[in-house]
């Protein structure tokens, strides 16, 4: 190592500050705002406490912002700092987790991930995706957020973490899977499933993997092969050359087919700043083309990366994924027009090819068929929430938001009550409709599936999906992202507070039941199902009205 290499140690009462970014220029730029802003108040409750930050790296003006924007950079900032001095990891935006976590994998000194409470940039999904990249690959941490950064809770686990190197938060809304009765009608259908599923086994087809460093969402091959599923690496190469093969009356009977049942398009005349029509034909090519492939290898469940090199050759994939999800879509019939490709029903799709999600998407569509529940489901990301500002109602109301891959069986009025916006330019620069629409009102289960000390986990639990004011849904979607599809989730029995504290991911599974007694039925077959393929289960929460899942 060259002399000016060597990390300088730093000085007592001094921590240092990290901001992972996006890899996209445009986005960079446009969130260091709040990034700046977001630092700015971190800064001033450190001091507070007597210490001083330390900016490990710099703005840069040729730039325009001053994230870590590549896994080089992240590597180079890390070996110039003290290995052993206390690091924070600061998060007002969307970040690649990839960018810091090989720097984090052989820090010595106490880590703190921090995100600020707001729905503006996905800070809050770019730190629970770090928090569950880090758990993942065992490296001890401790995580924090707050909204202005002066109220007590933060306050205090702020001091402790300064004080001793770690913070911690209630989480007893968990309980294990042996500590819950379970009905033998659930114990005994979950087992079936699991034997059927390793003896058929099932093939996931991963369209490329690792999609903006998502570490935390690609399962290593041993562990997910124990649940008799087996990956079948695609290339997103491979779906942009089938897309360019499909043909232009092919597209049109797709982009007939929505208008058909009532889908609205959102179009405009510029290209770069608005939604047109070519867009959406190019997005219809891609729905045929992924249904094609997935037939071609015998598919039960697919995933598409797309933010990573499709973004320069194709308009997002979002349509074609919610559309994939959904149980009523275009048909697709195989080149030669012999045969309608899965038929009758849903092409699982997991968006941003997060495997965990992919492989909770599979135990969803089997258990939920063999117990005659809804079988569309879909993950959001853990956006941000608020309480309702309309007054009507008293409960904490999640914002579920995924940037446009939600079934139209979950919006009210299915299709018809369903949008397509183009997609945001800064992330999105060749456009694309998304598949937006409110979630109907109902009951849910969700869950996420994990990797923890080199094993798979699943955290499950009861929610509702509730319907708000219209006035109160924009107001969401204005602090959010208003081009993507919104679910208002009340969970059962879990703070605020307790679901940050423990969820190890960006995204979290939704799945909707008929009544509450069927969704919590569906939960515990479901648990019993992946207990049997050897994944720890967690139950959180509660059951509706407060019920308790112990014994």
């Amino acid at each position: 190592m060259q002399a000016d290499d060597t990390p300088q140690r730093l000085d007592p009462k001094h921590v240092y500050l990290v901001a992972s970014g996006d890899l996209r220029l445009s986005a960079n730029r446009a969130c260091w705002p709040a990034q700046q802003a977001m630092e700015s108040r971190l800064g001033e409750a450190v001091a507070a406490e007597g210490y001083t930050v330390r900016r490990a790296h710099p703005y840069r003006d040729a730039l325009g912002h001053g994230f870590l924007a590549s896994q080089r950079e992240g590597l180079e900032t890390f070996r110039r700092m003290d290995p052993d001095a206390p690091v924070i990891v600061a998060e007002a935006v969307w970040q690649y987790s990839h960018h810091v976590l090989p720097g984090l994998s052989t820090h010595r000194g106490p880590i703190l991930t921090v995100a600020n409470w707001s729905g503006q940039w996905p800070g809050l999904v770019g730190m629970l995706n770090l928090n569950g990249s880090l758990t993942k690959a065992g490296v001890p941490y401790s995580t924090l957020w707050s909204e202005e950064f002066s109220d007590v809770y933060f306050r205090e686990r702020l001091a402790a973490w300064l004080r001793d190197g770690r913070c911690s938060h209630a989480i007893d809304h968990v309980t294990p899977l042996a500590d819950a009765p379970m009905p033998e009608n659930a114990r005994r259908r979950g087992a079936e499933l699991a034997a059927q599923l390793r003896s058929r086994k099932a093939i996931m087809g991963v369209f490329d993997e690792g999609c903006m460093g998502m570490f935390n969402a690609i399962i290593p091959d041993a562990l997910l092969n124990r649940c008799g599923v087996f990956k079948e690496r695609l290339s997103q190469s491979a779906l942009y050359y089938e897309t360019t093969q499909t043909t232009e009356d092919e597209a049109r009977r797709v982009f007939q087919w929505y208008r058909d049942r009532g889908f609205t398009f959102h179009f405009g005349t510029d290209e770069k700043e608005h939604l047109t029509e070519a867009q959406v034909l190019q997005q219809c090519r891609m729905y045929i083309a992924a249904v094609r492939i997935a037939d071609d290898f015998g598919c039960d469940v697919v995933g598409i990366q797309y933010q990573q090199g499709l973004k320069d050759l194709l308009p997002a994939s979002d349509l074609v994924e919610g559309t994939l999800n959904s149980t009523l879509r275009p048909p697709v019939r195989s080149r030669d027009g012999q045969r309608e490709l899965f038929a009758g029903g849903a092409l699982p799709h997991f968006n941003e090819v997060d495997e965990c999600a992919g492989l909770d998407a599979l135990l969803i569509h089997r258990v939920h068929a063999a117990l005659g529940q809804p079988v569309a489901t879909t993950l959001h990301d853990l956006r941000w929430g608020d309480w309702d500002q309309s007054g009507s109602t008293d409960q904490y109301v999640w914002v579920f938001e995924i940037s446009g891959s939600a079934p139209a069986d979950h919006h009210v009025g299915g299709w018809a009550g369903s949008e397509g916006f183009r997609q945001p330019p800064m992330y999105f620069p060749l456009g694309g409709a998304t598949l937006r629409g409110v979630a109907r009102p109902g009951e849910v289960v969700w869950s996420r599936i994990y990797i923890e000390h080199n094993t798979l986990q699943m955290d499950i639990g009861r929610a509702e999906a509730i319907e708000l004011p219209q006035a109160e849904t924009q107001r969401r979607w204005d602090a959010t992202t208003p081009q993507w599809p919104i679910m208002h989730g009340v969970t059962y029995g879990v703070s605020r507070d307790q679901m940050m504290a423990r969820h190890k991911a960006n995204h979290i599974q939704v799945a909707y039941a008929d009544s509450a007694e069927a969704a919590d039925l569906a939960l515990l077959t479901r648990a019993a199902m992946a207990e049997e393929l050897g994944i720890a289960v967690h139950l959180c929460g509660t059951r509706k009205h407060g019920r308790p899942w112990r014994a």
